[in-house]
């Protein structure tokens, strides 16, 4: 397949900010199409080539996320291998065995999947950037809780620059799917090697994207007036332990895979 795309502007992409009138919906409207159409599915037309021209366009929204402290602790591997995408996908498939062993009854969606994603990218990052927030660095109880809020303001920017990445792999056409499972430290070690990824740097996320290879379909989301709060916290939008509990075991696995058309 040629790649005919435009190459991205860096430059004149820079050049200046276009703010619209404030109150003009239109490019509101406009987002709200790709946010909507945003749509996750886990097996793709392995068959398709993505052009290069479109991984840079991408990452290049990745790159505009906001960060704390602008740091921008974030770097993205491409994978364009078959074999490397077979190889992270056999651990994930494992981690899959794994838990169904431990008896987790977490409905797990199917991983093999992964290896069928055309558009593969490995999110990686530093977590030594913590110390670029607020932080004493003098092991105390109060650097101690410092360093658990740099922690999260660092998972937090590296979430809004890969949101930022799926809004622009959705913008273009594709379907995407956001794999998380990799917190543990065997995955760590798993992956890490594959990609010659430095012990100091950790696997975050893996985002895939393609053509999907069945239609997709949309899953449930929360109505508006369960998740906005006016001025202070509502407490009707409260969940007890035992009404958690029982979403858990009733609901999640209907929300979590199941068209939100077909969910009762």
């Amino acid at each position: 397949m040629t790649d005919t795309t435009p190459a991205v502007d860096l430059d004149a992409a820079e050049a200046e900010v276009d703010l619209p009138e404030i109150g003009d919906t239109s490019r509101y409207d406009a987002l709200m199409q790709v946010i909507r159409n945003r749509v996750t599915v886990r097996k793709f037309d392995s068959e398709y080539v993505v052009p290069e021209a479109h991984f840079e366009m991408i990452i290049e929204a990745a790159r505009h996320g906001p960060s704390g402290a602008n740091a921008q602790p974030w770097q993205y591997i491409v994978v364009r291998d078959q074999a490397m995408k077979q190889q992270i996908t056999d651990y994930f498939v494992a981690e899959q065995r794994f838990r169904a062993k431990a008896k987790m009854k977490f409905p797990t969606p199917d991983y093999r999947g992964l290896a069928t994603a055309p558009g593969f990218v490995v999110v990686c990052s530093d977590m030594r950037w913590t110390n670029a927030f607020p932080v004493l660095n003098d092991g105390s109880d109060l650097d101690r809780m410092y360093h658990e809020n740099a922690e999260r303001i660092l998972l937090q920017s590296i979430a809004a620059s890969t949101m930022s990445a799926h809004l622009a792999a959705a913008a273009l056409g594709y379907n995407v799917w956001w794999v998380t499972a990799i917190g543990q430290q065997e995955a760590q070690d798993a992956i890490r090697p594959l990609l010659g990824i430095p012990d100091e740097i950790s696997v975050l996320d893996i985002m895939l994207f393609g053509p999907a290879a069945a239609a997709p379909y949309k899953r449930w989301r929360r109505p508006q007036e369960e998740i906005l709060h006016w001025d202070t916290y509502n407490p009707d939008h409260f969940m007890t332990d035992e009404e958690l509990t029982d979403w858990i075991k009733t609901r999640r696995h209907k929300v979590m895979y199941k068209d939100a058309s077909k969910i009762d």
